[in-house]
């Protein structure tokens, strides 16, 4: 086989593995975690996001989940965390958990917040239309890695979060 050919089969098997969403390792500051199965990464749909992947969604839940990870952004764990929880209700914010989370040579803060999720296609857009989207939650974490800080968000139909949170959570405490 010519070496160029070698090459595409390569780029061809990795993106029909990934398309296929067989589990895979992910490097973040230097460690890997093998995604959960299912998981299927997507090409980011902007340049602020380090990588992003579709969690398929569970029973009658409307759409898939998101996980979206972000590399380098700026903010204290608690002005991302506010941040964040200003995406739901001000029911739902009262009600977030939030704890302190350690792994693969990192700490951070965890929140877990369900509800009413003001949806934003771009979030920083001040003229970006919200859209209001009942009965959904997220898992999110700001954690500070020993070379670099990542923000990484499952966001989705409250059902298909739930079903994938303990899986978001072990994926994250096995970088090693």
């Amino acid at each position: 086989m010519h070496h160029w050919t070698k090459r595409m089969v390569a780029v061809l098997l990795a993106a029909g593995v990934a398309g296929l969403g067989l589990a895979a390792d992910l490097e973040i500051d230097g460690k890997k975690g093998k995604l959960p199965a299912g998981w299927k990464e997507e090409a980011p749909t902007n340049q602020m996001r380090l990588a992003q992947f579709k969690i398929p969604k569970v029973g009658d839940d409307p759409e898939d989940a998101e996980l979206i990870i972000f590399k380098g952004l700026g903010g204290s764990a608690a002005a991302n965390i506010d941040r964040w929880k200003k995406t739901f209700g001000a029911e739902d914010q009262a009600k977030a958990k939030v704890t302190d989370f350690e792994a693969a040579g990192g700490k951070g803060q965890l929140l877990e917040i369900a509800g009413a999720y003001q949806f934003k296609a771009r979030p920083f857009d001040p003229n970006a239309k919200t859209e209001e989207k009942k009965g959904y939650a997220m898992v999110a974490l700001h954690w500070e890695g020993p070379n670099n800080v990542y923000h990484f968000r499952l966001t989705g139909p409250a059902k298909t979060v739930e079903k994938n949170r303990q899986a978001f959570i072990d994926w994250l405490k096995s970088f090693k």
